[in-house]
Protein backbone atom coordinates (compact mmCIF):
# COMPACT_ATOMS: atom_id res chain seq x y z
CA UNK A 1 0.00 0.00 0.00
CA UNK A 2 1.14 3.15 -0.95
CA UNK A 3 2.27 5.84 2.63
CA UNK A 4 -0.06 8.91 3.57
CA UNK A 5 -3.25 8.50 1.36
CA UNK A 6 -5.37 6.77 3.86
CA UNK A 7 -7.62 8.43 6.23
CA UNK A 8 -6.58 7.74 10.04
CA UNK A 9 -9.08 5.09 11.26
CA UNK A 10 -9.80 5.78 15.11
CA UNK A 11 -12.33 5.48 17.40
CA UNK A 12 -15.47 7.80 17.19
CA UNK A 13 -18.44 8.79 19.69
CA UNK A 14 -21.65 7.61 18.20
CA UNK A 15 -25.04 9.34 19.09
CA UNK A 16 -28.58 8.61 18.47
CA UNK A 17 -31.25 10.72 18.33
CA UNK A 18 -32.91 8.59 20.96
CA UNK A 19 -29.81 9.54 23.72
CA UNK A 20 -28.08 6.57 23.54
CA UNK A 21 -24.04 6.77 22.93
CA UNK A 22 -21.97 4.13 22.32
CA UNK A 23 -18.01 3.94 20.94
CA UNK A 24 -17.31 2.88 17.45
CA UNK A 25 -14.36 3.35 14.77
CA UNK A 26 -14.22 5.63 12.00
CA UNK A 27 -12.46 8.20 10.30
CA UNK A 28 -14.65 10.76 12.02
CA UNK A 29 -14.35 11.77 15.20
CA UNK A 30 -18.09 12.18 15.98
CA UNK A 31 -21.28 10.26 14.14
CA UNK A 32 -24.54 11.33 14.87
CA UNK A 33 -27.50 8.51 14.09
CA UNK A 34 -31.12 8.74 13.87
CA UNK A 35 -31.70 5.23 15.09
CA UNK A 36 -29.30 2.77 16.85
CA UNK A 37 -29.76 -0.97 18.52
CA UNK A 38 -31.36 0.42 21.67
CA UNK A 39 -34.57 2.02 19.92
CA UNK A 40 -34.82 -0.09 16.20
CA UNK A 41 -37.95 -2.24 16.33
CA UNK A 42 -36.29 -5.32 15.07
CA UNK A 43 -34.15 -4.93 18.41
CA UNK A 44 -36.73 -4.15 21.03
CA UNK A 45 -39.67 -6.09 19.49
CA UNK A 46 -42.35 -2.94 19.51
CA UNK A 47 -43.66 -2.50 16.14
CA UNK A 48 -44.19 1.13 15.71
CA UNK A 49 -46.22 1.80 12.65
CA UNK A 50 -46.91 5.85 11.04
CA UNK A 51 -49.82 5.30 9.59
CA UNK A 52 -51.46 9.01 8.65
CA UNK A 53 -54.07 7.93 5.84
CA UNK A 54 -55.48 4.32 6.97
CA UNK A 55 -53.78 2.57 4.74
CA UNK A 56 -52.87 -0.28 7.76
CA UNK A 57 -56.56 -0.15 8.62
CA UNK A 58 -57.60 -0.79 5.04
CA UNK A 59 -54.88 -3.24 4.01
CA UNK A 60 -56.22 -5.52 7.16
CA UNK A 61 -59.69 -4.92 6.42
CA UNK A 62 -59.05 -6.48 3.17
CA UNK A 63 -56.86 -9.39 3.48
CA UNK A 64 -59.01 -9.88 6.82
CA UNK A 65 -60.02 -13.85 7.20
CA UNK A 66 -63.94 -14.33 6.57
CA UNK A 67 -65.99 -16.06 8.86
CA UNK A 68 -67.34 -19.54 6.84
Amino acid sequence: MRDKIHPKYEEAEAKCACGETFTTRSTTPKIHVDICSVCHPFFTGKQKIMDTEGRVEKFKKKYAKKDQ
